[in-house]
């Protein structure tokens, strides 16, 4: 399989506006595929679901038809697939419902390369009942998460272990599976956010070992919708607030009010365009082994570039790089010496190059690392649309900055 990027490029009409993204971590550009599909519905004769006449039965066509095409993309059960209006809100939702199973003297660990979203919830809930927080700590100067600690954090009583797929800071991918299976053996289930890491590789849920699974369709080209991903089973056996009337079955049941269908027509065709990407197209085959195909391409090139990134920032005096592990999504921070962050990105903004400072959100890692008070870092990141074209300009860019 291979990767065109001037054809990838092409679905993606808001790259016409000339800017550089290199912004995809807070929110990536989307495809025309999805796009369309939420144009579609707005247009057309969508009602609330009913099975009394055909507009609302197509709202129950397109609910069904997002919730197989994340299952697809992630290698779920679509019966498991619970959408919500942010990765965020979806954490909540299942912090507080297991929330209300847990004990004092239960523990839950968390980790300090986490986005807040996957450490928040759970230190809250635990403070609510009385559980006990266990940090799993990350180590600043190579920007790895140790699955070894795991071992002494990991306890019987363990009831959760959170942890992140990958770093939306700086691009780390702890080896989850590792970890995962650490805390299957105490009996410990593990939530695992998936915003960062999806968009950048072929994802499989079980091979994880990831009990509940969470990602965020504006981050692969879709709207703003999340998904949060488990067996239906797991999700049967937990019994969120709800009202009296609203539906009592998994998934419904821990969806609140009525679906944005637009939106969800646009999961789908963020899902479709995502196992396209790679060429030659596959005459046959079901659409998760396409997308497994096409990520995998796509991990590929993004990597290519990102290792061309990451030589021309070292090779920039003054640019101070966060450490991250080889085992990385294409994600780098960086600071220049004697410049705060922000002045970066706006001068970069200037130039017409997208990117984002601060802490993004990784609230502990920036704090652990010592420069949260001092304005974070940039983060630069490679997307499926990244050209090395753009990669220069920003190398260039940043030369000019300093």
């Amino acid at each position: 399989m291979t990767f065109d990027i001037a054809r990838v490029r092409e679905r993606y009409p808001a790259l016409a506006e000339g800017f550089a993204h290199f912004d995809a971590a807070a929110g990536s550009l989307v495809a025309v595929g999805s796009s369309d599909a939420i144009s579609a519905v707005t247009r057309g004769a969508v009602a609330n679901k009913t099975m009394a006449f055909a507009p609302g039965r197509r709202a129950y066509g397109i609910v069904e038809e997002a919730r197989a095409a994340v299952a697809d993309l992630v290698g779920g059960a679509s019966a498991g697939v619970v959408f919500g209006p942010s990765a965020t809100a979806l954490t909540y939702l299942v912090a507080r419902t297991l929330g209300d199973t847990l004990r004092p003297g239960d523990e839950i660990v968390v980790s300090r390369l986490d986005h807040d979203a996957n450490v928040r919830p759970w230190v809250q809930v635990a403070g609510r009942v009385g559980a006990t927080v266990r940090w799993a700590e990350v180590d600043t100067d190579t920007g790895v998460l140790a699955t070894e600690q795991y071992k002494e954090l990991v306890s019987e009583r363990t009831r959760l272990v959170a942890l992140t797929a990958a770093s939306n800071a700086i691009g780390a991918r702890p080896d989850v599976a590792a970890i995962a299976a650490i805390a299957h053996a105490a009996g410990a289930l593990t939530y695992v956010d998936g915003v960062h890491a999806t968009p950048h590789a072929p994802i499989d849920v079980a091979a994880l070992g990831a009990d509940f699974y969470v990602t965020s369709a504006y981050k692969w080209s879709g709207p703003h919708i999340a998904a949060c991903i488990a067996s239906p089973d797991r999700w049967a056996a937990m019994a969120p607030d709800k009202l009296i009337p609203s539906p009592d079955e998994v998934p419904d049941r821990f969806e609140f009010g009525t679906l944005s269908f637009e939106l969800l027509a646009g999961v789908t065709g963020a899902v479709d365009h995502l196992a396209s990407l790679a060429v030659p197209l596959a005459a046959s085959g079901t659409r998760r082994s396409r997308l497994i195909d096409s990520m995998a391409a796509v991990q590929a090139y993004e990597m290519e570039l990102f290792a061309a990134l990451v030589d021309g920032l070292k090779a920039i005096d003054g640019v101070q790089i966060c450490p991250a592990p080889a085992d990385r999504c294409p994600t780098i921070a960086f600071r220049l010496a004697g410049q705060h962050p922000s002045k970066t990105a706006d001068l970069l903004g200037e130039e017409g190059i997208c990117v984002y400072s601060g802490d993004n959100y990784a609230y502990e890692y920036f704090t652990a690392a010592g420069l949260r008070d001092s304005g974070g870092a940039v983060r630069a990141g490679i997307y499926h649309y990244t050209t090395r074209d753009e990669v220069d300009r920003l190398l260039d860019a940043v030369m000019r900055c300093r």
